[in-house]
């Protein structure tokens, strides 16, 4: 069984262009940030979703489909649907772009989560996150596109990343370029499992002991989802803030 809430706001800007899923009945869940101008990163990042959502549903209903970028051998069956989708989000967005002058230049970060049983598949661009929590232990599942982290991979300091004029720069997102690269994990949930996906107008804000902190607490995923939001934005958070909380309490 699995119980989820998501709480977008959009802090101190006058749009919210981060989208985000719940759909229960696919165990399905995304968060996305988008990015452009003219409202274009709202729009990025409702299409994303939207298509994401559109070929999860189609290949789970047996629907005729194909698979357009092939099958990945080391995936699951549901590791190539979420695979597949996000690059179908990918391609649908760079044609939008390429149709609409209002549009060109936008695109979105996008993490998301497919439960099937007790297995979770992870598919991610950009540097919207998702943490596990297990057994009390917060852990990072996604790796951000980003130069802050491709120079902590080359051991920079915190400190000097901080600083770094390049830091936010992104890397890899959707819409940008007609082939992206995605990134699918898959691993065995316990019951118990809480996940997090978020943007970066959280994950910028609170760090992993203030989020391990306020996703310990025994609470409801909607009032989980409500506190993190709060908190980033009662700590000065300048960008939209989306939390997204999934509690996984074993296959029913």
């Amino acid at each position: 069984m699995v119980r989820a809430s998501a709480v977008s706001h959009p802090g101190v800007r006058p749009v919210n262009e981060d989208s985000y899923l719940c759909q229960d009945d696919l165990c399905l869940f995304v968060v996305a940030d988008g990015m452009g101008g003219h409202a274009a990163g709202e729009v990025a990042s409702r299409l994303a979703v939207e298509s994401i959502e559109n070929f999860v549903r189609r290949s789970r209903d047996g629907e005729d489909y194909s698979w357009p970028y092939g099958i990945d051998t080391s995936l699951t069956l549901d590791g190539n649907r979420l695979r597949t989708a996000i690059g179908l989000a990918n391609r649908r967005l760079v044609r939008e772009s390429e149709g609409h002058d209002d549009y060109a230049g936008m695109g979105t970060t996008v993490v998301s989560a497919l439960i099937a049983g007790s297995r979770l598949v992870v598919g991610h661009v950009g540097d919207s996150r998702l943490y596990m929590l297990t057994d009390g232990v917060l852990t990072p599942v996604t790796q951000d596109d980003s130069w802050a982290a491709t120079l902590l991979a080359e051991q920079a300091t915190d400190a000097s990343l901080k600083r770094h004029p390049m830091r936010n720069v992104l890397t890899n997102a959707l819409g940008v370029r007609e082939h992206t690269d995605i990134h699918v994990s898959e691993c065995d949930l316990k019951p118990g499992t809480t996940l997090l996906l978020c943007t970066d107008g959280l994950h910028n804000v609170l760090d992993d002991d203030r989020l391990l902190a306020l996703m310990t607490e025994r609470e409801s995923a909607s009032h989980t989802a409500q506190t993190l939001v709060d908190e980033a934005l009662a700590q000065g958070a300048n960008d939209n803030v989306t939390a997204l909380v999934v509690r996984y309490e074993g296959e029913a």
